[in-house]
This record gives C-alpha cells, structure tokens and sequence, in this order.
C-alpha cells in the first residue's frame, strides 16, 4: 500500500470517528423550573380534588378535549336540574290531586246529610238571610244570650246559624232557643251544668264550680274526695292517685274536664281518671 492510501483511510477512520463522537454528545433533555413548577401546581390541585365531587377534572387535556368535558358536565347538569324540577312538578301533582279528591269527598258526605238536614247542602244559602229583621235580631239576642250561658259553647256565630235554621224552617225564636241551648249544653266539650248530669247520655263530661268539701281517704287508691258545687247544685267527685291530676282545696274554683260518670244508689258522680284535667279558675 502507498503512503498516500494510507494517510486517506486513516483519515477516513478519524473521520467517523469524530461523528460518532458528535452524535453521542447530544445533550440531555431536562425539564425547566417553570415546568416543575408547574407538574408541582397540577399534583397538588389533582391531590386536593382526590375523593371529592371534582376529582374528575380534566387536568393535561388539550384544550380541545378540555371544551368537550365542559360541555358534557354542562349538560349532565342540565339533566339533573330537569329531573329534579319534574319530580317538583310531580309532588305538586300529586298535592293538588289529593287536595281535589278530599274536596270531592267533603262535597258528596254534605250532600248526603242534606238528605237529612237541607241545609248541610254545599249550595244552600245562610239561613239568616231569608229571616225577617226583626226574627233576625231576636235569633241574635238568644244567641249571646245562649253563649254567655254555656261555658265552653260553640261561637256566637255559630249558634246564630242554629238557631236561623230552626226559625227559618217554621220553627219559633222560643223554641229554637230551648232546643239550641240544650244541643249546646249537651254538646261534647261543652261545660255540663251539673244540675243536668243525670240528662246526659254522654260517660264523659266536663264541669265546674267550687270545691265545698273535703272528706279524708281511707284507700291508698282514692287520693281525694268531696263535693263540687255549682249554682245550688252539687255533685260528689273522686280523684284516683293514678289520674295523677293536682289537689285541691275547699274554696278552689275549678273545671274538672273529661271526668267519668258514675251512678251509686241511684245518685250521679264524678271520678277523674288519667284522662282528665283541672283547671284552676281562681288564677285564670
């Protein structure tokens, strides 16, 4: 081989040598602060969001996908708001169709009882208004009359009514007046004169008046005993330790309510029980 041949290989060989040298030093791609930076902002904000209704956000997608997401979330949330304004709509339904029904039901029982009673029909008129002026203002004398007699008695309004139909159907003032004080009187609630105990049919009955006397108890199941009077009339009442209803005194004025009616030699009395109650009227 010739000089010259030689010295061009040799260089040929340097040569590829400096290029492998030049492709092998490429350098080394690393990430910049600002990157970390970022990757440490993005790990956070996906970290807090982890469990939670948002942990779905669509961190490192494009901005194309991004808009896609958004628009989906959108519209899963127009989904629930109209779901949940049907189920409103619904319940609202629901609510006026019971209430229609109940009002059905009202108009159908008032006009069976007109069958007995006209005037308990739906379209029957106020029977004061066909009642002459004069019938009208004695129906509503006998009605305060009528309230201010029976404690506990139905509104002055209401007992107007009663006694404007009686009238109204040929009846008299007079006579609806002893008729209407007597439903009063006898009504369930009302306060029963105790002189008309014996005409109730009722187990049940609520009175008042003062605590005349006080006889001591010879039974542990007794706690006490004594006579409650009113306008002249008195009636024996006994007060059981399991009522647990308060004591009282001779002199107290009291409404003894919901006390049971008992017959003993043929005489009317009292017995409070766990269902009645006192009420003091000297501190009402």
């Amino acid at each position: 081989m010739s000089k010259s041949n030689f010295l061009t290989e040799k260089d040929s060989v340097e040569s590829d040598d400096e290029q492998r040298a030049v492709v092998d030093e490429r350098p080394e791609l690393r990430p910049t602060v600002k990157l970390r930076s970022q990757a440490k902002i993005d790990s956070e904000a996906i970290a807090k969001v982890d469990g939670t209704a948002e942990r779905d956000h669509p961190y490192g997608m494009t901005l194309e996908a991004e808009e896609k997401w958004e628009a989906r979330e959108m519209e899963k949330r127009r989904t629930r708001a109209r779901r949940q304004t049907q189920s409103s709509m619904r319940e609202q339904g629901s609510r006026v169709s019971a209430a229609r029904g109940a009002e059905q039901k009202r108009r159908a029982f008032d006009e069976r009882a007109a069958s007995v009673d006209p005037w308990l029909h739906p379209e029957s008129g106020d029977p004061r208004e066909e009642l002459e002026r004069d019938e009208l203002a004695a129906v509503n004398q006998q009605a305060q009359r009528i309230t201010q007699e029976v404690r506990d008695t139905s509104t002055r309004a209401a007992v107007s009514r009663q006694l404007a139909e009686r009238v109204a159907d040929g009846g008299t003032v007079l006579g609806a007046s002893v008729a209407v004080m007597e439903a009063e009187r006898t009504r369930p609630g009302s306060v029963v004169p105790i002189g008309m105990l014996e005409e109730v049919s009722r187990q049940e009955v609520s009175i008042e008046g003062t605590v005349e006397v006080l006889w001591e108890s010879n039974h542990p199941a007794i706690a006490q005993v004594g006579l409650l009077e009113d306008e002249g009339e008195r009636v024996k009442f006994t007060s059981w330790t399991k009522s647990r209803v308060p004591t009282v005194e001779v002199g107290d004025e009291v409404r003894m309510r919901a006390v049971a009616k008992n017959w003993y030699q043929g005489r009317v009395s009292v017995a409070l029980t766990g269902d009645s109650r006192i009420v003091f009227l000297n501190n009402a």
